[in-house]
C-alpha cells in the first residue's frame, strides 16, 4: 500500500488508466466460462465515475490510457456498434485530459481495421511529431500496425503498440497479415472454434483467436524507438491490450509471440513498465530485467458498488499507482542501471 511517506518530493506528471469497459446497452451476462458476472450497462456508469474522479484531482492527469475493449462484441449482434461506441466516446469527451485509445479484440469484433483507423479511436494524432525518430507506421494503411509514441515530460516516453497486428480479427481474408495470422493460429489450434483452447496445454493455450501478436515490422519499429530512448536516457512505458509476460496474466490471455517482444524489451535499458488489459482479473509481476508488468482489472466485471480505474503518479525514481476499487495501490521503483 502506497503511503505519503513513501512518495518522493518532486511529482513530474500523472496519468489515468482504465481497461475493458466493454459497454453495451443490454442486460447483465457472464464471461465465456460463466464464472464472472458482466455488467454491460453499468460499465458506462463506472466510466462516468472515473472521468469525474480524474477531473476532480488536484493534479489534472496529463493524459488517460484507455487500454482497449471500449465496447463489447455483443453490440455487433445487437446492431448497435456505432451507437455504443459514440455513447462511450461522449463520456470520454467530458474528460479534461486527452485520451489515448488502444485497440482490443472487442473493437475488432465490431469493426474492421479500416473503419477503426478512420474513427475517433485512432488517436495517432496525439503522437509526437519528432523527426529524430520514426513516429508511427502508416496510420492510414490497414495492413500496417497501429502504433505511435509520445513524450509527456522530458526524459519520459510512452509507446502505444498493436497487439492485434497479427490477428485474424478485423483484417480482410485476402490480406497478407490475415493469411500469416491464420497460419500461426492453425499450427497449434486444430479446433473448429478458434476461440477454444481444447487440446492445448500450458502456454499453448494462448493460440486462440481472441489473442494476437506483433509483426516483425512492429518489433523492428519498437526496437528503433527504444534505441533512441536508451541513448537519451529516457524512461519508457509501453502499453498494449494483450499482456506479454506469463506471470502477468493467465495462459489463455497472453500475446502469441510474447517471447519475441520480451526479447526486444530486455535488450534495452530504457523500459520500466508494460501496461495491459484483456485479463479482467488483473495481475502484476516484476520480471528478471526489472520491468514492471501491470495488467489492469476490467471495468466490465466490476460490481456496481465498486470501481476499476487508477491514476499513476510519475516521479524521477518511481511510479505510484493509486487505484480505485479493484485496482490496487502499488509502488513501481525503476531499475537501477
Amino acid at each position: 500500500m502506497a503511503t505519503d511517506a513513501d512518495e518522493p518530493k518532486k511529482l513530474n506528471f500523472t496519468f489515468g488508466v482504465i481497461a475493458d469497459i466493454q459497454y453495451a446497452n443490454t442486460d447483465n451476462g457472464y464471461n465465456g466460462t460463466r464464472t464472472m458476472r458482466r455488467y454491460y450497462r453499468n460499465s458506462l456508469h463506472l466510466l462516468c465515475s472515473a472521468v469525474r474522479g480524474w477531473n476532480e484531482e488536484v493534479n489534472t492527469p496529463s493524459f488517460i490510457l484507455q487500454l482497449g475493449d471500449i465496447i463489447d462484441g455483443c453490440n455487433l449482434q445487437l446492431k448497435s456498434s456505432d451507437h455504443a461506441l459514440q455513447v462511450v466516446l461522449d463520456e470520454f469527451s467530458k474528460c479534461s485530459s486527452p485520451v489515448h485509445h488502444i485497440l482490443g479484440n472487442h473493437e475488432l469484433y465490431n469493426f474492421d481495421r479500416e473503419l477503426l483507423l478512420k474513427s475517433a479511436l485512432n488517436s495517432t494524432c496525439l503522437g509526437n511529431k519528432d523527426n529524430s525518430i520514426e513516429t508511427w507506421s502508416k496510420p492510414n494503411d490497414s495492413e500496417a500496425f497501429y502504433g505511435y509514441h509520445f513524450s509527456p515530460f522530458p526524459k519520459f516516453r510512452f509507446i502505444i503498440t498493436d497487439s492485434y497486428d497479427l490477428s485474424i480479427l478485423g483484417r480482410k481474408y485476402s490480406s497478407k497479415k490475415h493469411r500469416d495470422s491464420m497460419e500461426i493460429l492453425t499450427s497449434y489450434n486444430k479446433n473448429e472454434d478458434f476461440n477454444s483452447s481444447k487440446g492445448l496445454h500450458g502456454l499453448e493455450k494462448r493460440f486462440v483467436a481472441f489473442n494476437g501478436g506483433f509483426s516483425k515490422e512492429q518489433l523492428d519499429w519498437l526496437n528503433k524507438i527504444l534505441t533512441f530512448s536508451d541513448r537519451n536516457q529516457e524512461k519508457v512505458t509501453i502499453a498494449a491490450h494483450v499482456p506479454i509476460h506469463p506471470q502477468s496474466t493467465n495462459s489463455h490471455g497472453i500475446a502469441w509471440n510474447y517471447d519475441e517482444i520480451l526479447s526486444v524489451l530486455h535488450a534495452h535499458t530504457s523500459v520500466v513498465c508494460f501496461l495491459a488489459g484483456h485479463d479482467h482479473n488483473g495481475a502484476y509481476c516484476l520480471d528478471c530485467h526489472g520491468i514492471h508488468h501491470l495488467t489492469l482489472e476490467g471495468v466490465i466485471e466490476t460490481p456496481p458498488e465498486s470501481h476499476a480505474f487508477g491514476t499513476i503518479y510519475v516521479y524521477d525514481d518511481r511510479m505510484i499507482v493509486k487505484g480505485r476499487g479493484r485496482i490496487q495501490d502499488r509502488i513501481l521503483h525503476y531499475k537501477k542501471i
